[in-house]
């Protein structure tokens, strides 16, 4: 054989060996989210379960700051640089996605079926036809508080309002601690932590969100404006400056025993763990009157699709399926306790402050955030004017009947069923 040959054939070989290799390289999949205090579960827990199950596919979490995680998504799906898999914040902001065709529907995904009407509420189309997102968690909402500074002063949990008063007035009258640490700062934890956490007691959780969906209630009926009353009430057991008092703020002063409740959502277990040196419970938003049904905020949170984009769809599904199963609402509930799972399969949690929060499912009915579904679509939009209006009624810069009439308009001047 001449040289010249030899060579060729050495050459095509090489050629072929290298486009064998390429084959054989696994598909990297990304990931993206706006749960940057995640990044260290994702990468030591949850991606290495996935890839061991799943040799071939490797995958990459790659979250942004959560208040530019909407402006980031935007602009890396206008320009086609989105990763393959998208974290899914619920109702309108990702079905916007999805209308716009950024979205994938998942409605023959074999993993849908483990999830109940409900929990894929938060990501389906109007007409319930096409599922974009599987459901990864939901968040309640209640407070917690220093057990410690229970004992220390003699309190007992509070399961009605007036229970709840006299227990911050108490705390307040013994001055060791702040009554109840949160501030008006940032305004969206007045109305996430204020009013959507008391609220659905009053207006009776999931009867009034439809109701007001379908135009039969209006937010200044009594159901909508009394929490606004509650709130208001609140403004003299947050401690001094709390109008400047940051989220932040808040937290610290709970953790570090400074404050002895914290209108809370679950998704503060796993850094108060980690913070707070001393023990936590937690209560439920208290009844008006013993004996009344009890409401919670068990919000649909978080889920996560399938970029329509993607190179990579078929791996992307075997994610999202993986994500489906009870061993990811397992390894994931309990790696990020407080973050409960939306799967009807049922999961052993072993944080006991997380067993607390979902232990109210079984004697509170659930509803979801008011604002959510539909009724922030227009300008003004609703949950945004509901953070201003909660904060202004807790500064007492606005009152109860202001603040109601003022959303009741924005939202007339745009929703169709609320002109009637």
């Amino acid at each position: 054989m001449n040289s010249k040959l030899a060579r060729g054939l050495l050459l095509s070989a090489a050629v072929l060996s290298l486009a064998g290799a390429a084959q054989a390289q696994d598909v990297t999949l990304t990931i993206e989210s706006w749960r940057n205090d995640d990044l260290s579960i994702w990468q030591d827990k949850i991606i290495p379960a996935f890839e061991a199950a799943n040799p071939g596919i490797k995958v990459n979490f790659a979250p942004s700051a959560p208040a530019e995680y909407n402006a980031v998504l935007n602009s890396k799906l206008e320009a086609g640089s989105a990763g393959d898999l998208i974290t899914c914040r619920p109702f309108d902001a990702s079905l916007a996605l999805y209308d716009k065709g950024y979205l994938a529907s998942l409605a023959e995904l074999e993993g849908m079926k483990n999830f109940s009407d409900v929990a894929k509420s938060a990501w389906i189309t109007d007409d319930g036809e096409n599922p974009f997102c599987v459901p990864m968690a939901s968040v309640i909402h209640g407070f917690i508080y220093n057990k410690d500074a229970f004992e220390e002063l003699g309190l007992s949990v509070p399961e009605t309002e007036d229970e709840f008063f006299a227990v911050l007035e108490k705390i307040k009258e013994d001055g060791t601690y702040i009554p109840m640490a949160m501030g008006t700062n940032d305004q969206w934890e007045a109305a996430t932590m204020g009013y959507q956490n008391i609220g659905p007691n009053y207006w009776k959780g999931e009867e009034g969100r439809k109701a007001l969906i379908s135009g039969e209630q209006t937010l200044t009926d009594a159901a909508w404006v009394e929490p606004y009353k509650t709130l208001a009430r609140w403004k003299d057991y947050l401690g001094d400056g709390f109008e400047a008092q940051t989220y932040p703020d808040s937290q610290n002063l709970f953790t570090l025993g400074r404050a002895a409740i914290y209108p809370a959502g679950s998704w503060e277990i796993s850094g108060f763990n980690t913070q707070a040196d001393f023990e936590m419970g937690a209560f439920p938003p208290p009844v008006k009157e013993a004996g009344d049904t009890c409401y919670i905020s068990d919000h649909t949170d978080i889920a996560i699709g399938m970029n329509a984009n993607t190179e990579h769809p078929e791996e992307a599904k075997t994610f999202l399926n993986w994500v489906a199963s009870p061993e990811f609402a397992s390894l994931y509930a309990n790696a990020l306790p407080g973050f409960f799972p939306l799967s009807e399969e049922p999961v052993e949690l072993e944080d006991p402050l997380a067993q607390e929060f979902i232990s109210w499912r079984e004697k509170c009915e659930s509803t979801i955030r008011s604002t959510y579904q539909i009724l922030s679509r227009g300008t003004p939009n609703l949950e945004n004017e509901t953070w201003n209006a909660s904060a202004n009624v807790i500064r007492g810069s606005e009152t109860p009947e202001d603040a109601a009439k003022r959303l009741q308009d924005g939202l007339t001047s745009w929703y169709e069923p609320q002109k009637n």
